[in-house]
């Protein structure tokens, strides 16, 4: 397999870009100003900003059509608001706001002081800016919802010292989720209670409650600033959507830092002491260029209309990385060129080399990221069509762009002219007077190329050897050994699903009051709905009722449900009916007496009771202990599964869904790993074939696929090491892990293949001599662009930080340590010996040829006519010609000795070509 190669696509591609090359080499102001026109037109996008924005949370972080929100259109369509509001019977979160009180001083809430100032801090929220509360209040039986814990003391707070509440219900009222911290001795009577938690519950879809909830937060946010003896956390149904649209703009400033960073790192890292070398403005140009890719990807789709979420704020971030990356090889690939020849011909070689692993890094960036657009997440897929078509842009930038500007800078050096005042400097290794500053455009005069900078001689001439070193070898396969076994139980540690605080910035009182509410409430889960949503379902059949409490007592016995708490109207209609010594076994009575039922007991909104058919009904289940993104993921799997037990039962089969609005959220658990896996291999299948097509040997292409998949394991491993959740902005990384993964394990393997060097160690050191410093440039700009995330005070950034480090960390130490190690024991990849020492004899014989027509025409062009000296060339390419034919044919024959040597020994061939054979 060593010997295929599969280089139908890289050879003809190489020749594109080396005309490629050519072309911008020889008019490159075009292939300048033209991007720079087209960049201005594209950015005018952004007049679009503020229309594309999408920050709705449940929009952009759940699934596009996860199971709740079928369940949840059936619940709206079944079950109408009768106008009596019930928190219960929510199928939203609903408008409202919340105050979570806990004692200042001491711990106990329910004392005589700290009530008096509940209660008094309860009539100034209903008196909010003189507005009428009861003119858009949530209303029951023509009365404002109120809170069951100052219903229960009359809204008087020494009635506290005279009763005897018990917990979790009191006389027929549910406290678990009003009261929290709440202690009680053996007869369920409230001891004590650390906080207590107030609902304000208004009018859906008003713009009143609006601007009241507005008023609401700047009160509050007041209040919690004055001396007292309690301490007040607010929140609203608004404050999430507000406080995650406020975290992009948390990042805004970081940009300029980020930037002064990468250009900063860019221009040291490509600073050199020759002021003619100097590659200062071509590392300048290079960030330009990537802030050119964001700004005309951005501009076209907002011009397109496509949708801007907010996680496509740290996309700016990674282009600039990428971005570099690719400056830093094609400047590698130029500085290996020869000074002496045209510049357009330096470019064309540039191109010819460079063009064809920035393409791969490219093709693969972009496929990674438009696979993404198969997930679910509309957050993800808006991220990466932003990002994919950036990359492109990238990419096009660069081979015109940044590839004119290298052009001009190549004419500046070639007319040896100082790299900042553009005057021409001496032509002396040192000046009279000893100012380096007035001297440049030395060279090595034996390659003919710019003098390599130590760095390169390091890894050439030290780490290299050091590396191919046997021991050496063994000692990195144990460690690697032992990153994939730390890699591999990191995997089956991580935890699924973002937690709603998270899209909030870290100091926000939306953070704060989700931290009270898991710490004081967690006790009581959300009261899952029951539905029954068949509509031949035969309520009043003594058969079906039985089935109908089987199905019941088997969510009962759930570890995460109440005992004994199903909330079922027909039990209740049974039981009505027995007072009343009603037959409710017979259709007719049952369906005779129930609406008078309904509306008299306040189930009218549990049963859809239309032109004498129950069309659907429902029950509520209380669950428990659900504080953990795990507890989410076990009650809803647990719940669904027992619906669908229940469904296809022969013995009780009732067709019943579940529902709770937090449903919505919770599907994330259903879809997020196996959306990941998807993601993950069909991207990667997809680098491989890319990697078959661009690379010239498929058993490196093979190595290029083991190296994204080994990166991607330890980035999810150690995501659980270092706190991340695998969530939909985590996906969104891992989604990049595959693009950059493949930027140095591609970059590594086309240069071991493509290098002439005759054994498999010293292609790894060739390898690494050419793109070892290019790789860890772009390897510290990027993250130089990243490291500023780590101080956001948002989680979906520091997210977004913490992976891109890993990937860039673990990607880098493949790059230049496991892969050259990997491919020198195992890679067997490259070009065989007869074919280098084809081609040496082939360069060697051009040498000579070159050489021997530079002595004749110094020789002879004094002495001989023009025609006479174009006859003279005309002879030596002949001659060439006959050279080459020959050595091809002796090539040919050399493979089939290595091949069937005894054969070919006795051949006239081998007698005819080897003069000492008898």
């Amino acid at each position: 397999m060593s010997r295929c190669r599969t280089d139908c696509l890289e050879k003809p591609l190489s020749m594109g870009f080396k005309w490629l090359g050519h072309f911008v080499g020889r008019y490159p102001w075009w292939f300048l100003v033209l991007p720079l026109f087209l960049s201005g037109g594209l950015g005018a996008g952004f007049i679009f900003l503020w229309d594309r924005e999408a920050n709705g949370i449940e929009d952009q972080f759940t699934p596009v059509n996860g199971p709740a929100k079928q369940e949840r259109k059936f619940v709206q369509d079944f079950f109408s608001d009768t106008g009596d509001f019930s928190q219960l019977r929510l199928s939203t979160e609903g408008t409202y706001a919340s105050l979570i009180i806990t004692g200042l001083r001491q711990k106990d809430i329910l004392t005589v002081a700290a009530l008096e100032e509940i209660i008094a801090l309860d009539d100034e929220v209903k008196n909010l800016a003189g507005k009428d509360f009861a003119n858009i209040c949530a209303q029951t039986s023509g009365e404002c919802m109120s809170n069951p814990a100052l219903d229960i003391i009359n809204n008087s707070a020494s009635n506290i010292e005279v009763m005897s509440l018990t917990y979790p219900e009191h006389e027929g009222v549910f406290l678990g989720s009003v009261l929290g911290g709440v202690q009680v001795n053996v007869n369920s009577e409230i001891i004590s209670a650390e906080a207590i938690r107030l609902y304000y519950f208004l009018r859906e879809n008003s713009t009143e409650s609006a601007a009241w909830l507005k008023d609401f937060i700047k009160f509050i946010s007041n209040y919690t600033e004055r001396p007292k003896t309690v301490s007040v956390f607010y929140y609203t149904s608004l404050s999430r959507e507000e406080e995650f649209e406020s975290s992009s703009a948390s990042v805004i400033p970081l940009f300029s830092i980020t930037y002064c960073l990468a250009i900063n790192i860019s221009i040291i890292s490509c600073l050199r002491l020759d002021c003619v070398r100097n590659k200062v403005w071509v590392a300048s140009c290079g960030v330009l260029s990537a802030g050119l890719a964001v700004l005309s990807s951005f501009g076209l789709l907002l011009f397109c209309g496509i949708p801007f979420a907010m996680t496509v704020a740290t996309s700016p971030f990674l282009i600039l990385g990428i971005g570099v990356d690719d400056m830093f090889i094609m400047i590698s690939c130029w500085q290996k060129t020869k000074v002496t020849d045209q510049v357009e011909d330096r470019l064309a070689d540039t191109y010819k080399e460079a063009a064809v692993s920035i393409t791969i890094t490219t093709l693969t960036d972009v496929l990674a990221f438009y696979i993404g657009l198969m997930t679910p997440f509309r957050s993800v897929q808006s991220f990466c069509m932003y990002t994919g078509t950036a990359v492109l842009f990238c990419y096009i930038y660069n081979i015109t762009f940044f590839g004119a500007f290298l052009a001009l800078n190549g004419r500046r050096e070639h007319a040896r002219r100082h790299w900042l005042t553009c005057m021409v400097v001496a032509d002396k290794n040192v000046c009279p007077d000893g100012n380096i500053c007035c001297v440049g455009g030395a060279y090595d005069e034996q390659t003919g190329t710019e003098t390599e900078m130590p760095i390169h001689s390091f890894f050439k001439k030290y780490y290299g050897p050091f590396l191919t070193n046997s021991w050496t070898k063994v000692f990195m396969v144990f460690l690697y050994g032992g990153y994939l076994a730390a890699s591999i139980y990191g995997c089956f540690q991580i935890q699924e699903g973002i937690e709603l605080k998270h899209l909030a910035l870290d100091n926000s009182y939306v953070v704060q009051y989700y931290d009270n509410e898991k710490k004081y409430f967690s006790e009581y889960g959300p009261n899952v709905m029951v539905v029954i949503n068949d509509k031949n379902f035969q309520y009043w059949n003594t058969n079906a009722q039985d089935s109908l409490d089987l199905c019941l007592q088997e969510f009962g016995n759930l570890s995460m449900t109440l005992q004994n708490s199903p909330v079922s109207w027909l039990n209740s209609y049974l039981f009505y009916g027995r007072n009343k010594s009603l037959n409710l076994n017979n259709e007719v009575i049952f369906k005779t007496n129930l609406p008078g039922f309904l509306k008299a007991s306040g189930f009218s909104q549990d049963v859809n009771f239309t032109d004498n058919q129950i069309l659907a009904s429902r029950m509520f289940v209380q669950t428990v202990n659900i504080s953990t993104a795990v507890a989410e993921k076990n009650m809803l799997n647990a719940f669904r599964e027992t619906a669908e037990k229940c469904s296809r039962s022969s013995e009780a089969e009732v067709h019943v869904l579940v529902y709770h609005f937090a449903f919505i959220y919770f599907d994330q658990y259903t879809v997020i790993v196996s959306n990941t896996i998807q993601n993950i291999v069909v991207a990667t299948l997809a680098m491989l074939v890319i990697s078959l097509l661009l690379i010239p040997n498929p058993l490196c292409s093979l190595w290029v696929t083991f190296a994204i998949a080994s990166v991607i394991v330890g980035v999810a491993g150690f995501m659980a090491f270092w706190d991340v959740n695998l969530d939909s902005i985590s996906m969104i990384n891992l989604v990049i892990c595959i693009g950059f993964s493949v930027d140095f394990s591609a970059h590594i393997s086309y240069a071991f293949v493509s290098s002439s060097e005759p054994s498999a160690n010293k292609k790894a050191i060739d390898a690494l001599y050419t793109l070892g410093y290019p790789m860890i440039q772009a390897a510290v700009s990027t993250i130089a662009g990243i490291v500023v995330l780590a101080a956001a005070q948002s989680y979906i950034f520091r997210t977004f930080f913490k992976i891109m480090f890993l990937v860039i960390l673990f990607g880098l130490v493949h790059g230049v340590v496991f892969l050259p190690v990997l491919l020198s024991l195992f890679g067997g990849c490259g070009k065989t010996l007869n074919s280098i020492q084809h081609e040496n004899d082939q360069k060697e014989h051009i040498n000579m040829s070159t050489h021997l027509a530079y002595a004749n025409s110094n020789q002879s062009f004094t002495k001989k006519e023009p025609f006479d000296i174009q006859m003279h060339m005309q002879e030596l390419s002949r001659e060439y010609k006959t050279y080459m034919k020959n050595s091809n044919k002796m090539y040919g024959e050399a493979t089939a000795v290595q091949e069937q040597p005894n054969t070919y020994r006795n051949s006239d061939a081998w007698r005819f070509n080897d003069p000492d054979c008898p």
